[in-house]
């Protein structure tokens, strides 16, 4: 396209320039030309049925010299100009104004026929050889006493009408001129407002299919095409910010995976060689099953953050207490929090609230959020979880009092494999994947997760859930 395109256009320009050309000196040229000659030999035809019934018949019926009806037509010949004759029917000439009166030599047309005009009234040519250039004749016959007396034929030269003609089509010549230069300012609009933007779409597009996805132009213009440019750049940012977010993806896989693969290797290798007594031998596996274990949490987690991200995925919507389960959740973590000196307070709205969604994926964004909360609470703290009733929804808090989130972190708590440089220390066995689990089973019920955190003061995460309508 980016090749041909404007070639096309260019094309058709001068297709469309070179037909006009000849549209105006063919088509134009002749469907003058014809209108003149008609509207010329009607007007003549008026004139000559003038002259019939008045100069004319007065030769026939009164006693009127022929001197007189020769100096009114030469007044008339001399203002259409034209030249006006009186002929009988048998071609013989009473009187002409190119001629002088000459009774005794009288001119004869040789082979006049008054019918060769036929219903048009009038003809073209030499009118029977008697001029050497084409003239447009007309006849208006003389009728006196119910008889054809004689004809009245004006004679007005064809090279006349064909200047008019001429003068007409340099005039539609003109108009073409400027109609082309017209378009011309319509191509310029269209190589500077289409056809550049396209090119640099085209070379954008051409970019990104190469895989420079952070090829950068822009298109200043607010039409359509703007539009198509901005969002073609930002489909290929997103693809980009895609691939990106894959690859790092990949990374924190490979690296999770990696390092307690190495721990089982090297205890392993330590073991059958010897460098580990047998006797620290059960030390040992027991270290190398709690790799194993966080091997098994790592994949779980990544087959359920999977399925969640599936399109279709089908949620066992149920009716259900969900202060009932906050209490059961909390009493799941009692044994982790005698160890810590951790108090969980809990305040809840009612003693029952019953909300419609997944309950045990909800038990899931429960466990998550309360386990990190757990980790991250400083020895001897507490931890506090509410609910609240708020336009036919429900909001549960877990907040806690520990190390908090820096805050260039809180956009990314979310992300897969996300660990923030303060708790990496505190997350030994962490997956990075609970709170990435937590939004995808909120979303996929349409409701929100929000974070609020403070290095150093603490961290309460809030979502929400529809109440029952029963």
């Amino acid at each position: 396209m980016k090749r041909t395109l404007y070639l096309k256009f260019l094309l058709a320009y001068l297709i469309f320039g070179v037909f006009g050309f000849i549209i105006v000196s063919s088509f134009v040229s002749q469907t003058t030309y014809n209108r003149l000659v008609k509207e010329k030999a009607s007007a003549l035809y008026r004139e000559a049925n003038l002259i019939a019934n008045t100069y004319a018949v007065d030769l026939y019926t009164k006693d009127r010299a022929l001197s007189d009806v020769k100096e009114q037509m030469d007044l008339l010949a001399e203002f259409m100009p034209a030249t006006i004759w009186i002929i009988n029917p048998s071609g013989r000439m009473i009187m002409a104004t190119d001629k002088p009166i000459d009774v005794e030599n009288p001119i004869i047309v040789q082979g006049f026929d008054p019918t060769i005009a036929g219903e048009e009234k009038y003809t073209i040519g030499t009118f029977f050889d008697s001029f050497s250039e084409e003239q447009l004749s007309v006849f208006a016959p003389i009728v006196a006493e119910f008889k054809v007396n004689g004809y009245v034929v004006i004679h007005y030269s064809i090279d006349t009408i064909e200047k008019q003609s001429d003068n007409f089509l340099a005039i539609s010549y003109l108009l073409l001129a400027i109609l082309f230069v017209m378009s011309l300012i319509i191509l310029f609009f269209f190589t500077e407002m289409v056809y550049f933007p396209l090119k640099k779409i085209t070379e954008a597009t051409e970019q990104y299919a190469s895989g420079n996805l952070h090829y950068e132009f822009s298109v200043d213009s607010d039409d359509e095409m703007g539009y198509l440019a901005a969002t073609l750049s930002y489909m290929a940012s997103e693809i980009a910010r895609g691939e990106d977010n894959q690859k790092k993806f990949i990374a924190n896989v490979s690296h999770d995976f990696r390092s307690p693969l190495t721990s089982i290797r090297g205890y392993l290798e330590a073991m059958i060689d010897g460098t580990i007594p047998p006797e620290m031998h059960e030390k040992y596996l027991g270290i190398v099953l709690s790799e194993t274990e966080r091997l098994t949490k790592l994949t779980n987690g990544l087959l359920a953050l999977n399925n969640l991200n599936m399109k279709g995925v089908v949620l066992d919507y149920s009716d259900f207490d969900i202060n009932d389960v906050i209490r059961q959740t909390a009493a799941s973590f009692e044994g982790t929090c005698q160890k810590k000196g951790i108090t969980i307070d809990l305040v809840l709205f009612d003693e029952n609230i019953y909300v419609h969604a997944d309950e045990m994926k909800i038990g899931q964004v429960l466990y998550n959020l309360l386990d990190n909360a757990i980790k991250f609470s400083h020895h001897d703290s507490s931890i506090k979880i509410e609910t609240t009733e708020k336009h036919n929804k429900v909001f549960v808090s877990v907040k806690d009092s520990g190390i908090g989130i820096p805050k260039d972190d809180i956009m990314f708590v979310f992300a897969r494999f996300y660990k923030s440089d303060i708790s990496r220390g505190k997350d030994k066995k962490g997956t990075g994947l609970g709170l990435a689990i937590t939004k995808e089973i909120i979303n996929a019920h349409n409701e929100h997760i929000n974070v609020i955190s403070t290095e150093g003061v603490g961290t309460e995460f809030i979502f929400s859930l529809p109440l029952s309508e029963e």
